[in-house]
């Protein structure tokens, strides 16, 4: 309750709270006019309180919640039950492990034989074993001047560069790669045991022999003594090889020197006809410089007939070794013979040796015509106009003098 300053009373709402089964009174205030005869101004209003008895219901007594249940103590498992339930999870964790060996035996697998195709599987195996039929060597026959240096390199530090074969099915091997390598074990192995097997990298069989060409022919162009006349005898030789359909002597210079510059391929082609012309009188083909042998093809070109020559003087050097040859070359080439000499090892200067010539005299209705003969050097003096005669007829005319000269 409260008061306001001019005396008048009334009552605030009051909220009660009610205990259950209890009789309670509750106030609603009324307010009521002002008297007449009290100030306008200061109107004032009461409150006529009325009384409400109010009978709550008894309720039924809330429940006291449950407690929770407390959690159940594990049953106790007996040693069998321990046993199993152990047995079971260690087999479990065995089955996993085994799945990742295996997925991994499977992955190593696969690897070793993507491995092996590439021929980067290196084992040891027995030199009797190893065939080179399969693919025509590039390299020459005869002595070879740096298998000497090859042997004492692998006597003293082993072989750091193995050969590549191919598994053959009758369980042999055929060469791809590493012939001078091979060829020097091979020595190697009459005087020591130890180089009865060879390091090789073993290649699956599959492959073609075109690939197996390339593969080779790649690795030997890294050397820098392989002469043209060695590459344009292999070109000649995979070009008549029924493995890869003798596609001839074009098509295999495009296939197995595909990788070498357009000039150097034209080389090639000319090697290749010179070896056609006179490759099978040959002894030392390997030994042509690259000028001479363009020499020789552009000369036989221009004159048939020089190849029929240099066929017979061919002959008559046989045996005599690589000078002798090179000597014949050179001469009919068009030049003088050129001694090659290594870089700082020029001969010392000899006096001039005898030069051995012939001289005889023929007589013709214009006087006496004199001819000198010598070593590369034949002269001719006669009175008489020579360019009086057509070029093509004095060509003849030479053309019949070595023809009379050679027997033909």
């Amino acid at each position: 309750m409260a008061s306001s300053p001019s005396g008048r009373i009334w009552s605030e709402h009051v909220s009660v709270s009610i205990p259950r089964g209890e009789m309670v009174r509750r106030i609603d205030p009324v307010w009521q006019a002002v008297p007449r005869g009290e100030p306008r101004g200061e109107r004032s209003m009461s409150r006529k309180r009325r009384t409400f008895d109010i009978v709550v219901p008894e309720s039924e007594p809330m429940a006291k919640p449950e407690p929770a249940p407390e959690p159940e103590a594990p049953a106790r498992r007996g040693p069998m039950a321990t046993a199993v339930r152990e047995t079971g999870q260690s087999l479990a964790q065995r089955r996993s492990a085994e799945q990742q060996i295996r997925e991994e035996n499977d992955r190593l697998a696969h690897e070793y034989v993507a491995l092996r195709r590439q021929g980067l599987i290196v084992g040891r195996i027995p030199l009797d074993t190893v065939d080179t039929r399969k693919l025509t060597r590039d390299r020459h026959d005869g002595p070879d001047a740096e298998l000497d240096e090859l042997i004492a390199s692998i006597r003293e530090i082993g072989l750091s560069n193995p050969i590549q074969v191919e598994q053959a099915p009758d369980g042999r091997y055929e060469l791809i790669q590493g012939f001078r390598r091979l060829s020097a074990f091979r020595q190697l192995a009459k005087e020591d045991a130890r180089f009865d097997t060879i390091p090789a990298g073993i290649m699956a069989s599959g492959e073609g022999a075109q690939v197996l060409y390339r593969r080779m022919v790649d690795e030997n162009l890294v050397r820098k003594d392989i002469s043209f006349a060695e590459m344009a005898s292999l070109a000649r030789d995979y070009g008549a090889d029924p493995q890869v359909g003798a596609p001839g002597t074009e098509a295999a210079i495009r296939t197995l020197f595909a990788s070498v510059a357009k000039q150097k391929r034209s080389y090639i082609r000319a090697f290749v006809a010179l070896l056609d012309e006179i490759g099978d009188h040959l002894s030392h083909a390997h030994a042509i410089p690259r000028a001479l042998g363009l020499r020789l093809k552009v000369r036989m070109t221009e004159m048939p007939d020089v190849a029929i020559a240099l066929r017979k003087e061919l002959e008559k050097v046989k045996g005599q070794g690589v000078d002798a040859e090179l000597a014949v070359l050179d001469r009919y080439a068009g030049s003088a013979a050129q001694q090659r000499f290594p870089a700082g090892n020029l001969p010392a200067k000899q006096g001039k040796a005898p030069r051995n010539k012939t001289t005889l005299r023929v007589e013709r209705p214009e006087g006496t015509a004199r001819l000198t003969a010598s070593q590369g050097r034949i002269e001719m003096a006669l009175d008489k106009d020579f360019t009086a005669y057509e070029a093509k007829r004095l060509e003849d005319a030479m053309t019949a003098f070595f023809r009379t000269l050679d027997g033909s």
